[in-house]
């Protein structure tokens, strides 16, 4: 944690099963925290491999039988043009709940594979500057793959499956230990 702000990163490359261990720890204690309704809103799109890290999350949550609301998965994917509903229905079913943004997020070559924890919502798009509305109280970022800031949407479909696999295992094995 950095000046008050939630911020943790867990790497692929460098980081322990203590520390997916910690950071389960604390995604625990932010739910045992809130007496709200808990959601986790898994954003992305099954028709692109480097934005379908949300939508695997959400089903092996779903298939596991995670205890809290969760929304978005490949049956089912919560996108750029469903978003704004899905928000909508989020707020009518719950009142004031706390939501986690689950999304993909493109990085340096030296992040792929690491998954970053942070209070504050999360902006779906921005990299390809598909500007939607920012989503959640808390969020979980997968970085899938490098930014080429000459093609955004080319890093996205371009991404390895694998790559995208192994960061929606490690996530929802979080998740799931968070409980």
């Amino acid at each position: 944690m950095q000046n008050n702000t939630l911020y943790f990163t867990y790497s692929a490359e460098s980081s322990t099963e203590e520390d997916m261990n910690e950071m389960a720890s604390l995604l625990r204690t932010l739910c045992k925290a809130s007496k709200s309704d808990i959601v986790f809103l898994c954003i992305g799109s099954d028709r692109s491999t480097g934005d379908s890290f949300g939508p695997f999350v959400g089903t092996m949550l779903k298939e596991q039988n995670f205890p809290f609301h969760v929304f978005g998965t490949i049956a089912e994917p919560v996108h750029a043009l469903n978003l704004k509903t899905v928000l909508e229905e989020i707020h009518l079913q719950f009142n004031n709940p706390i939501i986690f943004g689950v999304d993909a997020c493109l990085g340096d070559g030296h992040q792929i594979g690491s998954i970053i924890l942070k209070d504050g919502p999360l902006t779906p798009g921005y990299a390809i500057n598909n500007m939607l509305p920012a989503v959640g109280n808390y969020h979980l970022k997968g970085i899938v793959n490098y930014l080429d800031p000459d093609s955004p949407i080319k890093s996205l479909n371009s991404t390895r499956l694998d790559t995208v696999m192994s960061l929606a295992k490690t996530t929802s094995t979080i998740l799931l230990r968070s409980i």
